[in-house]
């Protein structure tokens, strides 16, 4: 096993992003992809390397960016100015999401008809909306993502198979919200899931969070079950 990494510079309109990449160069032929959707904090290791794992399984993993090449927060608050633009224009967040998309279909090493996406807390959102949009995609992970819809596309028929991964005590994500979420995809006819794990909160997925008055916690008991249950389901997606 070899595992390939760069980057690659794509554009959403006039917005230069740079997603970063990886996949096993011993594998032949083209093979499933994986976006893989970052926090709130921007394009970082951690799902850097996430990309590299999922390549040591035989896919092309594909770390997307949503802030643009380079842009990064460093605190709660910078992270906050950068993620609540594409919070409060949904549209916004949804055509970013279809511009790595597009990206992806590109590359040589991808099969572009077995494509998922994965994402963490904000991220999680994001690849709750793009199979929100109905795009023709496999299906979609969310772990410990944000549930609420997305006010400019309700009823859209959704074509991905849905897995959220969901931390009981997570205070970002009321009872309400999961209610909800789990209304929205029965009314769409969504084929979904929802994984809840007790004793659990936010960024459960994360070993640097650990800040129980934010609401984030790390919890390596429902990091491994959560990444197994990502595993068995893009295996059972790209039959």
């Amino acid at each position: 096993m070899a595992i390939v990494t760069n980057t690659v510079v794509y554009l959403d309109g006039d917005v230069v992003l740079e997603a970063f990449f990886a996949f096993d160069d011993e594998v032949t032929g083209r093979r499933p992809a994986v976006l893989i959707n970052h926090t709130w904090c921007g394009r970082d290791e951690f799902v850097a390397e996430k990309a590299k794992k999922l390549a040591a399984m035989g896919y092309v993993g594909f770390a997307v960016d949503m802030y643009g090449k380079g842009v990064l927060g460093s605190s709660a608050d910078e992270n906050m100015k950068l993620m609540q633009p594409f919070m409060a224009d949904r549209a916004m967040l949804q055509q970013r999401m279809k511009a790595a998309l597009a990206a992806v279909r590109l590359m040589p090493w991808v099969d572009d008809g077995k494509i998922a996406a994965i994402g963490f807390c904000f991220g999680g959102l994001c690849v709750l909306d793009l199979a929100r949009t109905g795009a023709e995609i496999k299906g979609v992970v969310s772990f410990h993502g944000l549930l609420f819809p997305a006010e400019n596309i309700q009823g859209c028929a959704i074509k991905a198979k849905v897995l959220a991964l969901h931390g009981w005590d997570d205070p970002m994500v009321p009872v309400d919200q999961v209610h909800a979420f789990e209304e929205e995809m029965t009314e769409v006819g969504a084929d979904w899931q929802l994984h809840s794990y007790g004793n659990t909160m936010h960024g459960f997925t994360n070993p640097l969070a650990n800040d129980p008055v934010f609401g984030a916690v790390y919890q390596p008991v429902s990091d491994a079950r959560s990444w197994l249950s990502m595993q068995n389901f893009l295996t059972e997606i790209f039959v």
